[in-house]
């Protein structure tokens, strides 16, 4: 199964202008932007053939350049990452079995993640998408809970069937659960990582579809696939005692920056 890994990476964020160029720092005081941590992610993962940014900003470009990345240049008009990863199977006349996205706000991702999406992929021939979900450790939890009450769209929750399959994705903390009664441990709500594997054709069927209601007032790309009843796999990983986490906003840079020196 030849798979190819895109990271999405736009300059005009929303909640974070420029954040793909935001410096992290690592254990030994160096600091490398987000955009180059993800790409180093990626490439730790085993049993892929190609790995690129894919961008519509100069900014970036130029950037990923001078780190060694390939790069492969997208439209503005591009709604979201998936998008740009479709028209980027195009512009790159990419030919693959699997594409995974690879989100450049996610430079935690660890390669296990990735490798059990292409596994499970191989194992489930009724999904045309999987993503990974991680069951919320009480501090990922607090960060959910926290975020929520300040006002701030923090990480995304899935909700699945007993096949694993996607029922829904939220912003909110889903399921709810009555704060006198959260759990020490075995919390059951799981942090959806910002990871697809895509069959190509769902990719390609992916553009073709008009935005839904429940996408534009989530603000999650993949409602679409759920809406067009695409079997969306919600994989289970195992985050190994590391705690993850996206960077989302701007408070999540020292999130991330006392994650990376305990690693």
């Amino acid at each position: 199964m030849k798979t190819v890994i895109l990271i999405p990476a736009r300059y005009a964020s929303t909640r974070y202008p420029g954040k793909p160029l935001a410096e992290l720092t690592l254990p030994s005081g160096d600091k490398k932007s987000l955009i180059e941590m993800s790409w180093e992610a990626a490439n730790r993962v085993s049993g892929v053939a190609e790995v690129h940014v894919v961008t519509d900003d100069d900014r970036i470009r130029d950037h990923a350049i001078g780190f060694g990345a390939s790069v492969i240049m997208t439209s503005p008009e591009a709604e979201n990452g998936t998008a740009r990863c479709a028209e980027a199977l195009a512009n790159g006349a990419i030919e693959a079995d699997l594409v995974v996205n690879l989100q450049g706000d996610a430079p935690l991702t660890p390669e296990w993640f990735v490798e059990d999406l292409i596994a499970a992929m191989k194992r489930d021939p009724e999904a045309q998408v999987a993503t990974p979900v991680l069951q919320c450790d009480p501090l990922t939890y607090g960060h959910f809970v926290e975020d929520r009450k300040e006002g701030r769209v923090g990480g995304t929750t899935a909700v699945f069937n007993a096949k694993g399959h996607a029922l829904y994705f939220s912003k909110e903390v889903l399921p709810f659960i009555d704060p006198d009664k959260v759990p020490d441990e075995n919390i059951p709500v799981y942090h959806h990582v910002g990871v697809y594997a895509y069959r190509p054709e769902a990719l390609r069927a992916y553009t073709s579809w008009p935005v839904s209601e429940l996408e534009t007032l989530e603000g999650l790309e993949q409602l679409r696939f759920l809406v067009n009843d695409t079997t969306i796999a919600c994989v289970q990983v195992d985050g190994r005692g590391r705690v993850f986490w996206e960077l989302n906003n701007p408070e999540d840079v020292a999130r991330i920056n006392s994650v990376l020196k305990d690693l």
